[in-house]
């Protein structure tokens, strides 16, 4: 724990009095200090000025990045006949009906995303107890519960990113890798803050961008400047 405790506190040592900075500068601070023994996530953090309790106030979407985030993602699909085969041939990792959710309800959850057809929903809503409090249910507004399971599947393996705001009206997800050139890092986080942006819902009041942060698995946060993160 000694070696952990020493790398930390160097971390902080230089993420200290930085404040408010550039997302190049960011992501050149944050790559230079993850040394962990993996390639650490690069985690994003946004602060909105919304209460998620409200319907009109929920914020949820999903984006592109452009570069990926660098993680493999496994992707499970409620689909059954011509839909089926046609999730299989798009890489889908786990694809099924009843013996899928029988598989679920054992507690067997082997992938980080769910998408079902329309025709399926009656089987999958049986597991929303489940599905729900992982954010892994299939929901249309995301583009998951769609005939389209070979265009829902690819964007899931090739970087697509969910995001919902949490109680407390924090949206966070990973952005790419330590690892990623840094121009690949600082594009990716300008996507995700825009996807956020434009996914003001007609209730938020106020400031609605209050604070953007951004981290390494294993290293301290740094706040960005939200008008440079927001910059076209």
């Amino acid at each position: 724990m000694g070696k952990i405790g020493k790398r930390l506190q160097a971390a902080r040592a230089a993420f200290e009095g930085k404040e408010e900075i550039t997302v190049e500068d960011a992501v050149a601070l944050i790559k230079a200090n993850a040394s962990a023994k993996f390639d650490e996530t690069v985690e994003i953090a946004m602060n909105l000025g919304v209460d998620p309790r409200h319907a009109d106030q929920m914020v949820r979407g999903t984006v592109n990045l452009p570069n990926g985030t660098g993680k493999t993602v496994r992707v499970a699909v409620f689909a059954r006949g011509p839909k089926a085969d046609e999730a299989k041939a798009a890489g889908a990792d786990i694809v099924g009906a009843e013996d899928l959710m029988e598989s679920i309800q054992g507690g067997t959850i082997d992938f980080d995303r769910c998408i079902a057809t329309p025709d399926m929903m009656p089987i999958v809503g049986r597991l929303g107890k489940i599905l729900g409090p992982r954010n892994l249910m299939p929901n249309p507004k995301i583009g998951t519960v769609t005939m389209d399971v070979k265009e829902a599947v690819e964007a899931a393996k090739g970087g697509q990113v969910q995001f919902k705001a949490e109680k407390a009206g924090v949206v966070h997800a990973g952005v790419g890798k330590a690892s990623f050139d840094a121009d690949k890092l600082v594009e990716n986080v300008r996507a995700f803050v825009d996807a956020v942006a434009k996914a003001k819902p007609t209730g938020a009041k106020g400031t609605y961008l209050k604070k953007i942060s951004l981290s390494s698995s294993m290293g301290p946060g740094v706040s960005v400047d939200v008008s440079n993160a927001t910059a076209g």
